[in-house]
């Protein structure tokens, strides 16, 4: 099998198994595989379509904590997001966009980890989430990251574990979603990359159901340090991958 078929596999199993348990990585986990040989706007396709598709089999299966109230605000300003973020896809330094989100992650998910406890933000209300939900909508539009940003801050928010992952499980397949169909009617999405599309979705099946299970079984306390850890981990990959080139 072709060198890039086992990358595509391999990442699309690992990332499974990461959203099927915290309700989003997937872009993240991904890309530390893909970014090292896949071209960045086929990676960003490959990112939305297999996200989505973890997000819809995860609302199948875990649907506890769902709150219409939290929902709402995150949804709303990530629609608005969205199209910018598909805007700027063509013209982002795809190295430049993984140095900033890697960096963000490695140093401020460990600082979170490690704290005794994490100070909650209360003010802002609504609109603040909606804000929050607008970047996420713009890093979605952008290559399939709408999760990161909105996931540290229900953790600020203090959400205990089945309303944040609710929160950002349905927020994230309502972006995705958007951010497909828009890639398809933009003409991002080309039939040359239909073969490894029908290659993600068996790979990640089993692995995105396993991690649905997984999670049942947790508590609060062991999810935040699940999803801490992942983001950092996640911050450091993508420093790894980018930096080098950047510096070349």
């Amino acid at each position: 099998m072709d060198s890039l078929y086992v990358l595509v596999v391999v990442g699309a199993m690992a990332a499974g198994f990461v959203q099927g348990l915290s309700g989003f990585g997937f872009g993240m986990v991904a890309m530390s595989f893909w970014a090292w040989t896949v071209d960045p706007k086929l990676a960003a396709a490959m990112v939305v379509f297999g996200a989505l598709t973890g997000q819809l089999l995860a609302a199948f299966t875990v649907r506890r904590g769902f709150a219409v109230g939290h929902l709402l605000p995150f949804v709303a300003g990530g629609l608005l997001g969205i199209p910018l973020g598909v805007k700027l896809l063509p013209h982002l330094d795809p190295l430049v966009f993984k140095t900033f989100i890697g960096g963000l992650l490695a140093i401020w998910c460990p600082i979170m980890l490690f704290a005794a406890k994490l100070p909650r933000i209360a003010l802002g209300g609504r609109l603040a989430d909606g804000v929050v939900g607008a970047v996420g909508g713009i890093m979605g539009g952008i290559g399939g990251f709408t999760g990161v940003i909105p996931t540290l801050w229900c953790t600020l928010r203090g959400f205990d574990r089945d309303v944040q992952r609710a929160v950002i499980q349905n927020f994230n397949l309502s972006m995705l979603v958007v951010t497909m169909a828009s890639y398809v009617f933009t003409g991002v999405v080309t039939r040359d990359m239909l073969p490894l599309f029908a290659l993600i979705v068996p790979a990640m099946l089993l692995p995105t159901l396993w991690g649905t299970r997984v999670y049942v079984g947790i508590s609060d306390v062991a999810f935040r340090r699940i999803v801490l850890g992942l983001l950092t981990a996640s911050g450091v990959a993508l420093l790894i991958s980018a930096v080098p080139k950047l510096l070349s």
